[in-house]
This record gives C-alpha cells, structure tokens and sequence, in this order.
C-alpha cells in the first residue's frame, strides 16, 4: 500500500511540470489576445506563456522576453496555431497562439523583438513601379502569383517594394511586397514574403527565395502562394 501512494506521488509530481492543457480561448479580436501570466516556460528561442484571458486559458509563444508570473501582458498580431508540436519542451499544444509581444504590465520587460504591423499601404496612396529583376528565376509580383503552380517549391528572384512589414511572428518577419505589375481586381498585385532579414514600410528590394503553394497558418491566415525563406537585398533608388 505504502508503496503504492509513493508510485502516486511520484507520478503525480512528473506531471505537475505542466499545468493541464486548458481549453483554447476564442480566436483573438483584431488578433490581439491580453490576459495574466499564469505560467512561463522559456526556451532558446521562445517564451511560452499560459495565459488566463476574459474569453478563457490559452497558451502564448513569443521570441524570448522576461516575462514573470503574474504580469498582464498583451500579445499583438496573433495568430492560432492548432497541434503545434514543440520538440524542446517534448510537448504538442493542441492550441496555441503566436505572435509580438505588446504591451506589458507590472514585472514583464519590454519585448525587443516584435514591431508592430505597420498598417501603412504606399501601393494604396502611391504608385508603385519598380523594375522586375533580371537574370535567372527573375520575376514579377504578378508572374509568380499567376504561375504559382508552375513556380511550385522553385526558387525566384523578385524585385520590389515593401508596402507592409511584421515582425517577429513564429520565428519570421512578413513582408508585403508589390512592384506595379498586376492588379488589385485579379489579387496578383501583391505577394507575401517570409525573411529572417528585416524590412521597413517603403524599402526597395530584391527577394530570393522559394515559392510555396496554400500554407494555411491559422486564424483565418491562409496564402495561395508566397515567397518563403527570403533573403533581402536593398535596390538602389
């Protein structure tokens, strides 16, 4: 019996390394989730946060921060990511929220990696033309939307201009990209870009990366094609 309760205990212990999943919270309004830190756990290059929300407990990752217990924190740009598996903590979170970590109250420190979605568009305030890139793999915003199944897991090379920048989501910073060709009415103006490089609104550059196909990242984020894994070179104006 005595050795019974021990085994108990001990099972019990191992266990209580994670608080139990709680149930997913509401998709985040104008993706933006606030809520008490319920518990922190950080990795290299993450903080994942449980969080206890008006709308119910999720859990949180954004790039590493220092974050305590307690602390009211925001998280901005907020994206759901659904059997999300994370190999260092040997755990699969059956929901869980990425995204930039906002605004902070009493013991959480200011991120220093999230910036926040710059909502000016210059395609819709400006024209945009710029040059397509030469050489091999060289195209338009318009030709790799047109030809995404064709440019399928290729690699391509676009030039063009930086009408939207943000940072710091799943690992990532998104850009969007135009260069004047096609239009608004087809959806082929404009293409998404995911870099490690950052950007900033109004940068000309040239992107080199690979095309992919319907990448459905959650929360209603779903992209017929994009560029992934970009790098960014800046163009002479």
């Amino acid at each position: 019996m005595k050795h019974f309760i021990v085994s108990s205990l001990i099972a019990a212990a191992s266990l209580s390394t994670w608080a139990a999943d709680p149930l997913p919270a509401k998709a985040p309004a104008n993706n933006v989730i606030s809520g008490e830190v319920m518990e922190v756990k950080d990795v290299d290059s993450y903080t994942y946060l449980r969080l206890k929300t008006k709308d119910g407990e999720t859990w949180a990752a954004v790039n590493t921060a220092a974050v305590k217990k307690g602390a009211m924190v925001t998280i901005e740009n907020a994206m759901v990511m659904n059997n999300f598996e994370s190999k260092t903590l040997k755990k699969t979170f059956p929901t869980i929220i990425f995204g930039s970590l906002g605004g902070t109250g009493t013991g959480a420190a200011p991120s220093m990696f999230g910036s926040k979605m710059a909502v000016t568009n210059l395609a819709d305030s400006a024209p945009v033309k710029v040059a397509k890139a030469s050489g091999a793999n060289a195209y338009a915003v318009a030709d790799v939307v047109s030809k995404s199944v064709q440019l399928k897991d290729k690699p391509v090379k676009v030039n063009g201009q930086v009408v939207k920048y943000n940072a710091g989501i799943m690992g990532k910073n998104w850009v969007h990209l135009r260069d004047g060709s096609g239009t608004v009415a087809k959806n082929d103006n404009d293409i998404l870009v995911t870099t490690a490089a950052s950007a900033k609104v109004g940068d000309l550059v040239t992107v080199a990366g690979v095309v992919r196909n319907d990448k459905d990242f959650g929360a209603g984020y779903s992209y017929k094609v994009l560029i992934e894994d970009a790098t960014l070179t800046p163009l002479k104006k």
